[in-house]
């Protein structure tokens, strides 16, 4: 329990000094044994603007590698930031070990 608390600690201290906006939102990326999920969060508004995950069926269509499927849920999030027109975010680094 000791080392769940303190990565909940550093989270915390990245959370309070990372923050996305409408203009330059906050990257988060979950990693799991199996499948990778990135989000591109508006803070202000508390909104989720684009996510992509390895679970999508294009994704998860292709039989490759994790690293591969990491790739293109890299390029798949790039995509969707370019449609809504944005051209930077902030990364969280805050990633959650379970």
């Amino acid at each position: 329990m000791g080392k769940l608390i303190q990565r909940q600690k550093i989270r915390y201290r990245i959370r309070k000094k990372v923050a996305g906006t409408a203009v330059k939102p906050r990257l988060a990326v979950f990693r799991s044994n199996a499948e990778i999920y990135a989000q591109l969060i508006d803070d202000d508004n508390s909104v989720t603007l684009a996510a992509a995950s390895s679970r999508d069926k294009d994704i998860a269509a292709q039989k490759v590698t994790k690293i591969e499927k990491a790739k293109l849920v890299g390029a798949a999030i790039a995509r969707k930031a370019i449609e809504l027109g944005l051209t930077g975010c902030v990364f969280d680094s805050s990633i959650l070990i379970c």
